[in-house]
């Protein structure tokens, strides 16, 4: 995808390279998004709030389905769902990738066909199969042995559901280890190097109410390299071909997950979507001719690469302090909107907006208001020098995993979403309140 913004110097569009395709900027410096400027946001829905970009959300979604066009794209949805979301995700082709039955339940009352949907999950609970039967989901991911007899039981003698398996490939690839998910030492999946998933799809096979319709693996989050999927391939091909000789089994579908890096400053590296669906390609006819195997249909499910570039929060500044050689900006949110600094160490690269900074820039330390060390937004940050209490920060790439995984940390109340596009903003989700916090508070 290209980034397009109004003409200005080198450096500022360099600024401006991870922000939405509809960024643009105004001779005093300020930002709009959307056609709708980021102060106009902040004023009239208050901070912290989340600004996504409609526009870019389903740029990002054609892109994926250009660049695999034989491929079944799902939404990871545990990146960022919401009502809105399902349905550009319906609106654009995609399927749904779900975890719970929250999930689940979101995305079908919103009117998102169910056998678009897959479940995933290590430890799913009876509400989540129940849920998935009940709505008729199109395929559950199998994650542990114990689920394939708790699922042929709910399932019934004269059921019938689509499963696939999740495989541990025995590759680490991801931008942080908590995050890579394709070895043998975390929780996800069953193993081929100590036979764990060749045992448990023999016992799939044993259940007539369960058709295997493939193999599935994730390999972690933030990869930026092609070379661990075609890793993946190869190893995953080489099972279906051992599945093949032992069972007479051909399975039509491989899930490599998702994944998918994407630069959350100026200058980091990103995956090249067009390089991977390229070499995937090529890897996986290779390795099918090879193994004298038809060519399964391929599935990937992209979350943060599809929603995280189309998200900005905005945060109003609370206090600077000057400690020794080092100054801190506080701002109105932090880590119960985005764990992910605190989780992962993530940084940012937030941006003055609202008024022009005239003063020179100077490194700073952006935090969040909560009582933790750690609740940091952004280490070294580059703002002017007069920065002060009133000021509105702009955080770029913040529509994944930010509010999906936000908290009720202090009390403070989750933030709201705004949509924007051509030129109009619209409420999504509204701000917590603390008459919500209240009704859940049900004792004394």
């Amino acid at each position: 995808m290209t980034t397009v913004h109004e003409p200005t110097t080198t450096a500022a569009s360099a600024e401006l390279s991870v922000w939405p395709a509809s960024t643009t900027q105004s001779p005093d410096g300020d930002l709009a998004v959307g056609g709708v400027p980021l102060a106009e946001i902040a004023d009239r829905f208050g901070t912290p709030v989340y600004v996504l970009d409609e526009a870019e959300v389903r740029d990002r979604c054609r892109t994926y389905r250009h660049a695999f066009p034989d491929a079944e794209v799902l939404y990871a949805a545990k990146a960022f769902l919401c009502r809105a979301m399902a349905h550009w995700m319906d609106e654009e082709g995609l399927g749904l990738d779900v975890c719970s039955a929250g999930e689940l339940e979101l995305a079908v009352t919103t009117g998102f066909p169910p056998e678009r949907i897959v479940l995933h999950g290590n430890a799913k609970s009876p509400r989540d199969l129940d849920t998935a039967l009940r709505l008729g989901v199109g395929r559950i991911v199998i994650d542990s042995p114990s689920e394939i007899a708790r699922l042929a039981a709910a399932v019934g003698p004269d059921g019938h559901q689509k499963v696939m398996v999740r495989v541990v490939p025995g590759i680490s690839a991801g931008g942080h280890e908590k995050i890579r998910t394709g070895t043998g030492d975390q929780k996800f999946g069953l193993s081929i190097a100590d036979g764990y998933a060749q045992h448990a799809i023999t016992r799939i096979l044993d259940q007539p109410q369960l058709e295997l319709t493939g193999l599935h693996c994730h390999l972690g989050s933030q990869i930026t390299s092609v070379k661990p999927y075609l890793v993946a391939v190869r190893r995953m091909v080489g099972l279906m071909s051992r599945l093949y000789e032992q069972h007479g089994l051909v399975l039509p579908e491989l899930d490599l997950g998702g994944g998918h890096g994407i630069a959350y400053r100026p200058g980091e590296e990103a995956l090249d979507l067009t390089a991977l669906a390229r070499k995937v390609r090529t890897e996986l006819t290779d390795a099918c001719t090879t193994a004298q195997l038809p060519v399964p249909r391929l599935i990937i499910e992209p979350g943060r690469a599809i929603a995280g570039p189309a998200g900005v929060a905005l945060y109003r500044v609370l206090s600077v302090k000057h400690t020794g050689d080092r100054v801190f900006v506080a701002v109105d949110g932090g880590m119960s909107d985005n764990p992910r600094p605190a989780l992962y160490g993530v940084r940012y690269a937030p941006r003055l907006v609202g008024r022009p900074g005239t003063a020179a820039r100077t490194p700073v330390t952006v935090v969040g208001r909560h009582c933790e060390a750690g609740d940091v937004l952004a280490t070294e940050a580059d703002l002017p020098a007069d920065v002060r209490p009133g000021d509105l920060l702009a955080v770029p790439v913040a529509g994944a995993y930010h509010l999906s995984m936000a908290s009720g940390y202090n009390l403070v109340g989750r933030p709201p979403l705004a949509a924007v596009r051509d030129g109009a903003a619209r409420l999504l989700i509204r701000r917590e309140s603390l008459e919500d916090i209240r009704s859940r508070d049900v004792g004394l």
